[in-house]
């Protein structure tokens, strides 16, 4: 499987509610052999902001997954969609 770090799966989870974020966060760390780096985003206009690495997120991993909520603040996830 992997042996090295940085072949980690980089996983975006755009997600409000902090429970389930945790729950996928967690279901996530626990799948065997798929080591994955997490980053939770609490709305739509970070979750873009976050995609196209602007301001905080500049120097962001590009995600190989995400885990996108579609009722989400400010922006919406269809919104999200849109910018993917």
């Amino acid at each position: 499987m992997y042996s090295d770090p940085s072949d980690a799966v980089n996983i975006l989870i755009v997600e409000d509610n902090r429970i389930d974020a945790r729950l996928i966060t967690y279901a996530l760390k626990h799948l065997e052999g798929w080591p994955s780096n997490a980053v939770i985003i609490d709305d739509g206009e970070k979750a873009i902001g976050y995609l196209l690495r602007e301001g905080n997120y500049a120097d962001a991993r590009r995600p190989d997954l995400v885990v996108l909520d579609l009722n989400l603040p400010k922006k919406d996830g269809t919104e999200v969609l849109k910018a993917i």
